[in-house]
């Protein structure tokens, strides 16, 4: 999945790669009492993957903040992840704050400590768990792909030979190639033959720029609730054919983290566990996807 940064994004994501002080302050330890200890939760995310999370262009940042200056508040975020992190540092006791950084990066690991966990609607993936931990899904999405509203195809299958976007170190682009990991029994559909991926930053990128016009692919490959987003945005886009896999997305943790993370994970797990129980993220789901996505999937 991922972003098209706005300029405040890109600037944003700058300085705060560039900070000296990373998230995970001092080497060693226990990850979550250092997160209790300064007061905050720094949380990576994706600040233009709506309605999973975007900028909120009339947020005011707290003046009162204990987010660092180059991370974003729940004030100048909003979305279904960015409430469901925001649900995470309220049960820490904690201050929720964002950082933004390339989602290469972020599915990449070795994250320096800058930032403590990924809520930003990652799929549990095999080549990801080499360098990541996750937790227990929170919410479920079908992947599919999309075209121009005026196209000429009507199934999938029309689309064999043809060049298709993703966003960059995304599932969608290993589905594209012919890589994917995805489990069998969440995998329904294969790739149309011959099919050539055409990359970009995000998948959101793939999107716009198709919409706007460009011409050397021929559809997107992201989650239903983007394609879905798009249409309820105005964009000239429409799904093309089924579900082609399920993604179980989960809050995801840096495996080379110098912190132990262990206990933030059992932290992570217990609560996304009470809110699946007690209906937290169904009312979550409905209110930002109309829909309830956070049911284990069956086909």
């Amino acid at each position: 999945m991922k972003k098209l940064h706005t300029v405040l994004a890109v600037a944003i994501t700058a300085a705060f790669l560039l900070a000296a002080c990373g998230a995970g302050g001092a080497a060693g330890g226990d990850l979550l009492s250092q997160i209790k200890s300064r007061g905050y939760l720094l949380v990576s995310t994706d600040p233009n993957y709506s309605p999973q999370s975007f900028l909120n262009t009339e947020g005011k940042r707290p003046s009162d903040t204990k987010c660092p200056s180059d991370a974003l508040t729940t004030a100048e975020m909003q979305g279904f992840d960015v409430d469901v992190a925001t649900e995470v540092g309220k049960s820490l006791g904690v201050e929720t704050c964002f950082a933004t950084p390339d989602w290469a990066l972020i599915t990449a690991g070795n994250w320096a400590n800058k930032w403590d966990v990924s809520i930003g609607s990652m799929t549990i993936y095999k080549s990801r768990q080499k360098v990541l931990d996750f937790s227990v899904a929170y919410y479920y999405t079908p992947a599919v792909v999309a075209v121009k509203s005026d196209s000429p195809y009507t199934s999938l299958a029309d689309l064999a030979g043809k060049p298709i976007c993703a966003g960059s170190s995304t599932t969608y682009e290993d589905w594209i190639n012919g890589k994917s990991d995805i489990p069998a029994e969440d995998m329904y559909v294969q790739p149309p033959a011959g099919v050539t991926d055409v990359p970009l930053d995000t998948d959101q990128e793939c999107a716009q720029a198709l919409a706007a016009g460009r011409t050397d692919f021929a559809a997107y490959a992201t989650s239903q609730t983007v394609v879905n987003a798009n249409i309820a945005a105005g964009l000239p886009v429409r799904q093309l054919g089924t579900t082609i896999y399920v993604e179980r997305l989960a809050a995801a943790f840096d495996k080379a983290s110098s912190s132990d993370t262990t206990s933030l994970r059992a932290e992570v797990d217990k609560l996304f566990t009470a809110m699946h129980a007690d209906g937290r993220l169904t009312t979550l789901s409905n209110k930002w996807f109309q829909a309830d996505l956070t049911q284990t999937p069956t086909h």
